[in-house]
């Protein structure tokens, strides 16, 4: 009696898909810390001035900035909550994958950098060998 035979060649050759920037596969957890950083630094910029407002009136201030700074502090979270919305969390998620070119490009920079003077390390400490033996 013949059993049929279970093959997984057919999943080990899929070909690898390109980043889809709207449907993008899942990053991991310092890739998701980026963009979190990407998407605080956007709501922060939206909401410059109330920040500046709320940080100008808590200066010298400790507990007192509390109820002293209320109403800059009111119109600064107002203004982190309306900007704080998912769409703006997928824009930076957007904008984080554009940028993967770029870093992997300035990532190759500098591993060519460090291959380059590891190279020269190893001339140079080649020729200081030559000539210690040549010395004696």
């Amino acid at each position: 009696m013949a059993t049929p035979s279970t093959s997984t060649d057919a999943t080990s050759t899929t070909p690898s898909k390109p980043n889809n920037l709207r449907n993008p596969l899942p990053l991991s957890a310092p890739q998701e810390q980026e963009v979190k950083l990407l998407y605080y630094k956007r709501v922060r910029s939206y909401c410059a001035p109330e920040i500046k407002a709320f940080a100008e009136c808590a200066v010298n201030r400790t507990i007192t900035a509390t109820w002293v700074c209320r109403q800059q502090r009111l119109a600064m979270n107002s203004c982190m909550i309306a900007h704080a919305k998912p769409e703006e969390e997928d824009r930076a998620r957007e904008e984080w994958f554009a940028g993967i070119e770029e870093r992997r490009r300035v990532r190759d920079e500098e591993q060519a950098g460090v291959e380059r003077r590891r190279a020269e390390v190893i001339a140079m400490m080649r020729e200081d060998e030559i000539r210690r033996r040549e010395a004696k």
